[in-house]
């Protein structure tokens, strides 16, 4: 993973074999981002989506092998407990057109991956909602 930042942007590049949560999670820790948006494209050989259950309060995921294309990363980024907190959602398109996604909890990148993070002065921290079991901004 390499990256360059440009005032309140950061260019990353997600090289094949790397995971995309974790190398945007060392990004943040090293440029000290409590705030921010992602966006990115890219090609991936693995990954684990999903969706959250509010009645069930649980995460269900579903892993994909193969070819696919990262048609679409969107998220954000701020704090919780004094640590970078992530919240990522992307789609993957098979060859055939097929399109999967929901929550990202993992993609490996199978050929490449550029990503911005858009930096917002300030912070946000996140909080546990009772009612939904998420954790949620908290600008407290």
């Amino acid at each position: 993973m390499e990256y360059k930042r440009f005032g309140n942007t950061v260019a990353v590049k997600i090289s094949r074999g790397e995971e995309v949560m974790a190398s945007l999670k060392q990004v943040c820790e090293k440029e000290n981002i409590k705030c921010g948006q992602i966006s990115g494209i890219g090609a991936a050989g693995h990954v684990v989506v999903g969706l959250y259950k509010v009645a069930e309060k649980k995460y269900y995921s579903n892993a994909f092998d193969g070819e696919m294309e990262m048609t679409s990363l969107i998220g954000n980024v701020s704090e919780k407990d004094g640590g970078v907190y992530l919240h990522c959602h992307a789609n993957f398109a098979g060859a055939d057109g097929r399109v999967v996604g929901g929550h990202l909890s993992e993609a490996v990148i199978s050929g490449a991956c550029e990503i911005f993070i858009d930096i917002a002065d300030g912070g946000i921290g996140r909080r546990l909602d009772a009612a939904t079991g998420l954790n949620v901004f908290d600008f407290s």
